[in-house]
C-alpha cells in the first residue's frame, strides 16, 4: 500500500479531505482489533474529524482533542 500524505486544508477540497479520512480511518467492524471507536470516543471518524474535513483546523490540531 502506498503512503498517502495528509491533505492540507489550504491545498485540498472538502471531498479530498473526506476521502482521506475515510481511507485512513476505515472501520474494520472489529472494535477489539481496530480501536477507532475508543480513539474517537464512540464517534464516527467523519464526525470526530469534521473540523478538519470542513477546513476549520488541520488534522493534528483536531487529533490533539482526542489524546
Amino acid at each position: 500500500m502506498a503512503y498517502v500524505s495528509r491533505p492540507s486544508i489550504h491545498a485540498s477540497t472538502v471531498e479530498e479531505r473526506r476521502a482521506y479520512v475515510r481511507k485512513k480511518y476505515a472501520c474494520i467492524a472489529d472494535c477489539d482489533a481496530c480501536g477507532l471507536c475508543k480513539l474517537f470516543h464512540q464517534q464516527d471518524p467523519e464526525t470526530a474529524l469534521a473540523d478538519y474535513i470542513d477546513g476549520r483546523a488541520e488534522l493534528p490540531e483536531v487529533m490533539m482533542r482526542y489524546r
